[in-house]
């Protein structure tokens, strides 16, 4: 069984990307969805290349004339000794663990893949967020574009933070906004409406997040996805540390459901 470890492992790997792109939205909690394209390629080509190894390997290997050759000899002497070319009898052990397909312990490549076909890991969380130290773009004070027209706006956390830190026109004052992501918690009771920030997969993410005030409800668990309207509250000089994290006063709370994307773009 051990000759076809190199192919299961590979059809193991195909079959958990192209599960993650072809039969869902999955493969939102770890990448962009424009990189969807190339994982279903990276996927066909790992389960074709799996194909083309197992049947490598179950051909029977044709025989080698210096094998044939050495054969012969120990026919010649089957005492168990060396041979007159140095070749050590009963097919020439040299005890190591392993054979043609490698050691034992590469079975254990074949564990990440079967986790991603069979339990695919969440969406970064709370966890992630709370490691995660506060960075915010290089940018100076300055206008930013008019918000549309009509109240609530629907922003992301990171358009409104952007909007709150450093827009020198106060765009958000007098205006009702819709933020969506999930709860995390301060240390000192406050909790915030918090989303991750991805350029490209997962392991580029980056924090945003809201204080929001004045909710009515309960504290809310962490990682609860929620849908907060409210309205901006001035917090700090336009571009310093004191204005970070904003704040958001806010009207209504409302428990939705993880988006199919969790992550914002930047």
């Amino acid at each position: 069984m051990r000759r076809y470890g190199p192919a299961a492992l590979l059809l193991l790997t195909g079959g958990a990307v192209l599960r993650i792109t072809l039969f869902g939205d999955l493969y939102l909690r770890y990448v962009q969805a424009g990189l969807r394209p190339y994982l279903i390629v990276s996927g066909v080509a790992l389960v074709l290349l799996g194909l083309v190894t197992a049947l490598l390997r179950h051909r029977p290997p044709a025989p080698h004339e210096d094998d044939v050759h050495h054969e012969d000899v120990h026919h010649e002497d089957d005492d168990g000794h060396e041979d007159d070319d140095g070749h050590q009898g009963h097919g020439g052990h040299d005890g190591h663990s392993h054979g043609p397909a490698g050691p034992r312990v590469a079975w254990l490549l074949t564990l990440p893949a079967l986790a991603l076909l069979l339990f695919p890991p969440p969406a970064l969380g709370s966890y992630s967020a709370g490691r995660e130290a506060a960075q915010r773009a290089a940018q100076g004070v300055g206008a930013f574009p008019e918000l549309p027209a009509g109240n609530p706006v629907e922003l992301t956390v990171a358009e409104f933070s952007s909007r709150a830190i450093y827009d020198s026109g106060r765009s958000l004052k007098g205006r009702t906004v819709r933020l969506t992501g999930f709860v995390t918690h301060g240390d000192d009771g406050t909790w915030y409406v918090t989303r991750l920030v991805v350029t490209c997969c997962a392991a580029d993410a980056t924090t945003g997040k809201v204080e929001i005030r004045d909710a009515d409800d309960d504290v809310l668990p962490a990682d609860t996805w929620v849908t907060v309207t409210g309205a901006w509250r001035p917090k700090g000089r336009l571009g310093s540390d004191a204005a970070w994290p904003p704040v958001l006063d806010a009207a209504t709370v409302t428990r939705v459901k993880q988006p199919a994307d969790p992550y914002e773009k930047p």
